[in-house]
């Protein structure tokens, strides 16, 4: 009988210290976006003083969860000059930030000698990977997942040599 793969707001909501994210496209497809997106290329931005306005489930997600105590991190690895994609991103980071996540950016240059795994990922307390699959056109492909400790151990050490070497949010400029 095939398990039930658990949703994003489950493994969370199972996280016991941290989970971090480390992103490695320069640009993303994800249908729930694209009408961001849009609106952000028509010249749409955010009030950050309008937070009911921008405030929506995954950041209570968030919050709720680094208010449990979990450490929320994300680093960005992203080619420079940045796509468009990347300044809609870097543009709307600040909403992840009140909810409590920390972010930093990471320019492609600096991680040439980093042994990176092949897809974009979280990682749960060091334990479980969730490895975030794309097709070439940046549609989610759907996640897959490992608790294997060498997969595990590879990705909490790409990521911790991506943070230590990242820019925090605030002080990179796109």
């Amino acid at each position: 009988m095939p398990q039930k793969v658990p949703t994003f707001a489950e493994q969370l909501a199972a996280a016991r210290s941290s989970a971090v994210h480390l992103e490695m496209r320069d640009s993303y497809s994800v249908a729930k976006e694209i009408g961001a997106f849009a609106a952000w290329r028509d010249g749409f931005r955010h009030d950050p003083d309008d937070r009911a306005s921008w405030w929506r489930p995954w950041l209570t997600l968030i919050e709720e969860t680094v208010t449990r105590g979990v450490e929320i991190r994300r680093v960005r690895i992203v080619s420079e000059p940045v796509s468009e994609y990347i300044r809609f991103e870097h543009s709307g980071t600040f909403t992840n930030i009140a909810a409590g996540e920390r972010i930093r950016w990471l320019p492609r240059r600096q991680a040439s000698d980093i042994a990176l795994p092949g897809n974009d990922f979280w990682l749960f307390d060091g334990e479980l990977v969730r490895f975030n699959h794309f097709t070439g056109d940046g549609e989610s492909a759907g996640p897959s997942f490992s608790d294997d400790p060498a997969v595990a151990g590879l990705c909490a050490t790409a990521f911790e040599t991506a943070w230590e070497r990242a820019v925090p949010h605030e002080k990179y400029a796109v």
